[in-house]
């Protein structure tokens, strides 16, 4: 880990990159959770399909590990077999909730070196794994909390996810939703910390930093939030960070915080093509998502103005709208998916804007205060 003091001292503008190493994609993210076969079905519902396992029956004695997909996107559910792990340990305290950030990689060995040479701690040096399928390398370094990032590189192998995982028999109950790629990632990091992780980002990563939003544009009556947005140089990785700010009463991040007992993932943001269909068919099948007071809608064509989907579509599934620069965005964001207000998932379609939806910022947290409030947590 870097000192607070080394981080302090920038060796180039925040809003340049370094590209200290080149970053595809995110290969997956692993959830770590109570019940790993129980959590497949839940994904289900989100139109994932289960497409390898890794366990007992694998030669696996340490967890259960299910790999589901949609899209570009991969999800790993894993659940530990021994309470005495830190797999089950990890569950205990934070609940169901992100512990790796798997990025590909060109170069495992040189995003692994870079990464650390610049500042970050490393977890698990660079091992390459083989089975049938090829070889398979991965490295990993530690980030805000007790979330890893993992290097992957990929392109020697061509078997079920990783060695040690076999294939899933297609599952065609399972329909997908149209969700096509992770957008962005966000994480909720303490009072005094967003700075700390920028400068991480910036200093051990080589992104840049494409946004900031302060206090005075995300705040309600009650309560407030910093946040700034940290991308890689083609912006196609992009880890928005969020701090709390002071205010009347208890924000949206420190309710995470409390509840999480400590940093981590808040939500993972999915791209999809037409957001009308997705979150239509997701409402369909019982999935829940905040809804922000009708008179936000009221003066959302004025605010938006000219989009291609439907104004009345757009107020009937609950669905926000926002315009920057480059075009507009429609999102929206769902309850909590498991009982503690922790992690939970954001839809979003873009259509030319590269923003995060700010203008959506105040109705959105109102509509969470609502819900603190119902939790007896504002």
């Amino acid at each position: 880990m870097i000192s607070d003091q080394a981080l302090k001292t920038e060796e180039r503008p925040l809003d340049q990159e370094a590209d200290l190493f080149k970053i595809k994609a995110v290969d997956h993210i692993e959830f770590w959770v109570g019940n790993a076969r129980q959590a497949v079905f839940y994904w289900k519902y989100w139109g994932f399909k289960p497409v390898a396992y890794s366990g007992l029956e694998t030669g696996n004695r340490q967890c259960a590990s299910y790999v589901v997909e949609q899209g570009k996107i991969r999800f790993v559910l894993s659940t530990a077999y021994s309470p005495h792990s830190e797999m089950a340990v990890h569950q205990m305290l934070h609940g169901d909730g992100v512990k790796v950030i798997a990025m590909e990689v060109e170069d495992v060995e040189s995003a692994y070196r870079e990464t650390t040479a610049h500042g970050a701690k490393g977890v698990q040096a660079p091992i390459a794994a083989q089975d049938a399928g090829g070889a398979l390398r991965t490295a990993a370094i530690q980030a805000y909390g007790q979330t890893v990032f993992k290097f992957v590189e990929r392109s020697s192998y061509s078997g079920a996810f990783m060695p040690g995982y076999t294939a899933l028999p297609d599952d065609p109950t399972v329909k997908p939703v149209g969700l096509a790629a992770v957008d962005h990632i966000v994480g909720n990091v303490e009072l005094g910390k967003m700075d700390y992780w920028v400068n991480w980002f910036h200093q051990t990563m080589g992104f840049r930093q494409i946004v900031h939003y302060d206090d005075k544009v995300i705040h309600t009556e009650y309560s407030a939030l910093m946040s700034k947005v940290m991308g890689n140089g083609n912006g196609r990785i992009k880890f928005p960070i969020n701090e709390p700010a002071e205010g009347r009463k208890k924000s949206q991040i420190e309710e995470f915080l409390d509840y999480y007992l400590g940093p981590g993932v808040q939500h993972v943001a999915l791209i999809t093509g037409d957001i009308i269909a997705t979150v239509g068919e997701l409402r369909e099948r019982g999935l829940t998502f905040l809804r922000v007071p009708q008179a936000y809608y009221d003066s959302l064509p004025d605010r938006v103005g000219k989009i291609k989907e439907r104004y009345e579509d757009i107020a009937r599934l609950g669905i926000l709208a926002d315009r920057d620069d480059e075009g507009y965005l429609l999102q929206i964001f769902s309850r909590p998916i498991q009982d503690r207000p922790t992690v939970f998932l954001e839809v979003i379609q873009r259509r030319g804007a590269q923003g995060f939806g700010v203008g959506n910022f105040k109705a959105l947290f109102e509509s969470i205060e609502i819900e603190q409030a119902k939790r007896g947590n504002l």
